[in-house]
């Protein structure tokens, strides 16, 4: 796996991941380090902000050589399980199974036998990224987006699935709703999924 290396302000490091790449398993090798105080996974980034002290330049170089020791290795710290009920209401729901070729009974079949997984965070607070959708459902964004979605609404675009925390804008495929409150400030964490979470929906 090819890891590029880049200054990020003076107490911070960006590391591009190759397409491909497990950009979670390098994230969490990196958390392990003494010298991190905290990481943030992206689609093919880790941002890792370095605990005071320490040599910069020292530090990113161990950083390679921790991401390095790592690759190859199944990080599978699935501990953190979130179930979801989810009423398949969602007013694209149809037409994501016309456009998949499916009956709405095999879209929703097929997103509730999946088991997912929180890639990174975005977007909104309390806004994760799933990967583990069906191949069958995958599907590029909505050509135009939404000016105001509900909060819970549960969509899926570009091979990935999520749920909306809060009322917002969105341009992913609705294909039903959760009552669950996926994001609030004055919880312990706020945000119910974060990155390495295992998430599984359940129809209703």
């Amino acid at each position: 796996m090819t890891v590029r290396l880049l200054p990020f302000g003076p107490a911070a490091w960006l590391l591009e991941v190759e397409v491909g790449g497990d950009v979670l398993a390098t994230a969490t090798a990196l958390a392990r380090s003494e010298a991190v105080n905290e990481v943030v996974p992206g689609a093919c980034t880790v941002l890792v902000h370095l605990a005071p002290g320490g040599d910069y330049d020292a530090i990113g170089r161990h950083l390679l050589e921790l991401v390095a020791r790592a690759e190859g290795r199944v990080v599978d710290d699935r501990s953190h399980v979130v179930e979801l009920a989810v009423t398949y209401d969602g007013e694209d729901l149809a037409a994501v199974a016309d456009a998949c070729s499916l009956t709405t009974a095999e879209v929703i079949s097929r997103h509730t036998n999946a088991t997912y997984r929180a890639a990174f965070c975005g977007f909104a607070p309390g806004f994760a990224y799933l990967t583990g959708l069906d191949p069958a459902l995958e599907l590029p964004r909505r050509p135009t987006p939404r000016t105001r979605l509900a909060a819970g609404s549960v969509a899926i675009a570009a091979g990935y699935s999520a749920v909306y925390p809060t009322a917002s804008p969105g341009g992913w495929h609705l294909i039903g709703h959760t009552d669950a409150v996926l994001f609030a400030a004055d919880r312990d964490p706020p945000a119910l999924i974060a990155p390495g979470t295992t998430v599984h929906f359940v129809p209703t």
